[in-house]
């Protein structure tokens, strides 16, 4: 009498290399997913890490750095000629709406489309930053000034300014020193009208190699 290839036996016997196969194919999935959680929790630390190095070697401990005219962040850097110069990126998107600077008067950013007319032009009155940063994008140079500075420098600077393509002035009443030059990305506070930084940051800034549209025209925009 023959076996009977299907019976209990076989059944049973197939039935536990099912279990068996069951069994390999569950470890080599856990294996998977450990491998996987294991280069999560790796990439992780690496940049748990990153975040904590450049908190650390922020030399300013977090403070006074902000982000730009939408265009990354930042903070100025003071060097020993006391010219200040902004470390981050400056956006220059083209913008028809109010800019929210980091810093007073504005040494770039988003800017208004129309530029600031910047051919020696002296207003009287306070002009929009948004126009004036695009003036600044042409290579010109911005003096601006508060109520407490001495009028008889107010006036030499206008003077000089009307003699310098390329550069504007302004009162500016949100500013932290009573005479001030900036350019893109530069700025520096002046003592008077005849401090040295005057015709040396003038010199240095206007066109100078930080524009980031030289030759761009300084007439043709608006007036004020």
């Amino acid at each position: 009498m023959g076996t009977d290839q299907h019976g209990p036996a076989s059944a049973r016997t197939a039935r536990i290399e099912e279990m068996r196969n069951a069994e390999h194919a569950r470890k080599r999935r856990n294996r998977v997913l450990a491998v996987a959680a294991s280069v999560v929790v790796v990439a992780g630390l690496a940049v748990g890490g990153v975040v904590l190095v450049r908190s650390q070697s922020d030399p300013d401990g977090g403070k006074d750095t902000a982000a730009d005219a939408k265009g990354g962040s930042g903070h100025f850097t003071t060097g020993a000629d006391g010219v200040r110069t902004w470390s981050g990126k400056l956006s220059r998107t083209h913008v028809g709406t109010k800019v929210s600077y980091p810093m007073h008067p504005p040494v770039g950013g988003d800017h208004n489309p129309v530029w600031l007319n910047c051919e020696g032009n002296v207003y009287k009155e306070p002009v929009r930053d948004e126009n004036a940063v695009h003036a600044l994008e042409h290579g010109a140079v911005w003096v601006t000034y508060t109520d407490k500075a001495d009028k008889t420098d107010v006036d030499a600077l206008a003077a000089k300014v009307k003699r310098t393509p390329y550069s504007l002035m302004s009162p500016y009443a949100d500013q932290d020193a009573p005479l001030m030059l900036s350019a893109w990305g530069h700025q520096v506070s002046v003592k008077s009208a005849s401090d040295p930084e005057v015709d040396k940051f003038l010199a240095a800034y206007v066109q100078g190699k930080q524009t980031p549209e030289p030759g761009a025209p300084c007439t043709g925009g608006v007036m004020k």
